[in-house]
């Protein structure tokens, strides 16, 4: 009974002093560099605003962030990797839609619930193109001209990426009546549509700008709710009448589930600071990128949002990776 009562007292003094010493734990993080992993190549618009939300947060937190690209499986390899790590507060993903999404149309060996969302960071508003000499005066000529005949073509990058959301939006919610075309990139479906082997795609502003400012490309409308900095004079698609075609190329960070509320809510902070500095935004914004930021709370409920919009798209096409 002796040695028994012993071990109880000894067991429930460890759990109080772990209990104590967490918040110091939480205090002192952190204390070696971070990794940041993007589930993404090198180059596009979710790994620049990984670099320069790592950049401005390793400012503000003391400690190198590392960049790790771990492309593959449309984001879930990188995902997976993060999902599986320690909840200690070194390891952090850059999340995008497809993250969101893709338990929704394909297999993932990973639960949504085994990461969970820090912060924003920001966006590339997606932008609907078409051949410079295309005869489609705006997105309600288009859409219009879809319905007559066999339909016209539309470009992807692949199941799930953000062009087949955008087709989906359109067919689903406007009866766009389109044929899809699916690439293994955007940057592919943006030479189709320079090349004019298919009528439209959807890409990311930091893709598309420069072929749009030197004639060789049409927009037709972005697809975020708001214009883009870097090209004012390009309509909305809901200033154009088309309320439900919001979606762009996001970047978040999210963490593995149980790592500390303190720490998530360190990161964020020091997400927002770096995405609030005058230099960052100016150089982010003259690309096409739109930086946010924002409190934790701000980015779980449009990562709440996000998952019931884009899940709602899904049901709405049977959008399915076979």
């Amino acid at each position: 009974m002796h040695i028994s009562r012993r071990n109880t007292l000894a067991c429930a003094a460890a759990l109080l002093a772990g209990l104590q010493a967490a918040p110091g734990w939480a205090d002192a993080w952190p204390s070696k560099p971070i990794r940041l992993v993007v589930p993404f190549s090198a180059g596009g618009a979710n790994d620049l605003l990984a670099r320069a939300a790592a950049d401005g947060a390793s400012k503000a937190l003391g400690q190198p962030i590392i960049v790790d690209n771990k492309p593959g499986a449309g984001a879930v390899l990188g995902a997976d990797l993060v999902a599986k790590s320690a909840p200690d507060g070194y390891t952090f993903l850059v999340s995008a839609a497809g993250v969101i999404s893709n338990s929704m149309i394909r297999k993932v060996p990973y639960k949504d619930s085994d990461l969970v969302p820090v912060a924003m960071i920001g966006l590339a508003p997606s932008v609907i193109i078409v051949p410079a000499n295309s005869p489609y005066k705006d997105l309600k000529d288009f859409v219009a001209q879809s319905k007559t005949g066999a339909g016209l073509h539309f470009g992807t990058a692949g199941v799930g990426s953000t062009p087949h959301f955008v087709e989906g939006l359109l067919a689903s919610e406007y009866g766009a009546k389109l044929d899809l075309v699916p690439y293994k990139s955007g940057s592919e479906s943006v030479t189709a549509v320079l090349g004019g082997q298919i009528d439209a795609t959807s890409e990311a502003s930091i893709v598309v700008l420069p072929y749009l400012k030197s004639g060789k490309l049409k927009a037709l409308a972005t697809t975020w709710t708001q214009r883009i900095s870097a090209y004012p004079e390009l309509p909305t698609a809901v200033e154009q009448g088309f309320p439900q075609i919001r979606i762009a190329h996001w970047a978040g960070m999210h963490a593995p589930a149980g790592t500390p509320a303190e720490i998530l809510d360190k990161m964020a902070a020091a997400v927002d600071k770096a995405m609030k500095d005058p230099a960052t935004v100016k150089r982010l914004q003259g690309m096409g990128i739109e930086p946010i930021g924002g409190d934790r709370a701000a980015f779980i409920r449009f990562v709440d949002e996000e998952r019931a919009r884009l899940g709602s798209v899904v049901k709405a096409t049977g959008m399915k990776d076979e």
